[in-house]
């Protein structure tokens, strides 16, 4: 089978690992993948606009709702590509719902984007994907996409880790999460060591997140993290996201309002127990019991988040144990080739 994904790539953000997974998974199986786009792309994938034997596309929504940088055209050869049985929309940012806004993040602006999306979503497919268990529309499959990959695995080994901890993750619709996590770590500062926070405008806001329709959602209080010692970091390649959350003790795990609402799975839900790190979770606990089994609740950080931190960070070892469990648990479920078995069951379905 050859499957044709649309996903315009970004360097130090986004699904880009997952995809390598897909495609590597789908080689060891006799299949074919491919990323639609001009071809020689820096992104070590296979860019390619033939969409000839094509057996399916799948459309990947991530940050945008346009092809970047391509035709007019473009959208004809790919509709006109497989059957419309044969094409899905996997919505990876909630644009498939009514308007929602909870904590300060939200999907659409206003009631007439939301429609105007489903439109353009139901015009493309039949088959609509979220990565939740229990999406909130009757009509959407649930399909995690995300993966985790035994490749990336790396040695929990807690001796010289240059962070007690590190975060890798851009700014949008993340303060409320992380000043949580900072307000724990203020009564137990000193026994920390380093703080790093690394991606997009930590240090100081992009020019276009300055714009006003947008500047609240990239909040970041500055003088909060200069006077807590953190250290504000730039943005790494995503290939290099696990190895740096590896340098880090623990990884707080936080998402944007938004997807906590919907229950959505990230990048982050199967990056971030792969690395050398322990993951401490700013989720709802019956969330992470869900996703990553009843053990992994020891790893929220509940109602006494210095507690937790001061003990993750005192015996990171008996952590440690819960994340080897957790990666036994999703090799085997979350793996790039049980991923790309279930979204061939959908396309053939």
């Amino acid at each position: 089978m050859k499957l044709v994904f649309v996903y315009w790539g970004f360097e130090n953000a986004g699904s880009m690992l997952d995809l390598k997974g897909y495609a590597r998974a789908a080689e060891a199986a006799g299949h074919q993948v491919t990323i639609y786009g001009p071809p020689g792309h820096v992104f070590a994938l296979d860019y390619s606009k033939d969409l000839a034997n094509a057996d399916a596309v799948v459309f990947v929504v991530e940050w945008t709702t346009e092809l970047q940088f391509g035709d007019r055209l473009d959208w004809l050869r790919l509709i006109s590509a497989v059957p419309r049985s044969r094409r899905v929309v996997i919505d990876c940012d909630g644009a498939y719902n009514d308007p929602i806004a909870f904590r300060g993040d939200y999907n659409h602006k206003t009631p007439e984007k939301s429609r105007d999306w489903i439109e353009i979503c139901d015009s493309i497919a039949d088959k609509i994907c979220q990565p939740a268990l229990k999406p909130e529309r009757a009509n959407v499959i649930p399909f995690l996409f995300h993966i985790y990959d035994p490749a990336w695995e790396t040695p929990l080994d807690f001796s010289a880790k240059e962070f007690g901890m590190i975060y890798v993750g851009h700014t949008k619709f993340r303060w409320h999460g992380m000043s949580q996590v900072l307000r724990g770590i203020e009564p137990i500062r000193d026994k920390l060591g380093r703080i790093g926070l690394v991606g997009e405008g930590w240090d100081a806001p992009l020019e276009w997140t300055e714009w006003k329709e947008i500047r609240d959602d990239y909040f970041v209080d500055r003088d909060y993290l200069k006077q807590l010692g953190v250290e504000a970091l730039g943005a790494v390649k995503y290939n290099e996201v696990i190895a740096t959350m590896s340098r880090g003790i623990f990884n707080p795990v936080i998402y944007r309002p938004l997807f906590e609402r919907l229950g959505f799975v990230t990048c982050r839900t199967f990056e971030t127990p792969a690395s050398g790190t322990i993951p401490l979770f700013l989720l709802d606990g019956d969330y992470v019991r869900g996703v990553y089994g009843a053990d992994a609740e020891a790893l929220v950080l509940g109602q006494q988040p210095e507690a937790k931190i001061l003990d993750v960070v005192s015996r990171p070892q008996h952590y440690a144990d819960i994340v080897m469990g957790i990666r036994e648990d999703f090799r085997q479920r979350h793996s790039p080739a049980a991923r790309l078995k279930d979204l061939i069951e959908i396309i053939e379905s």
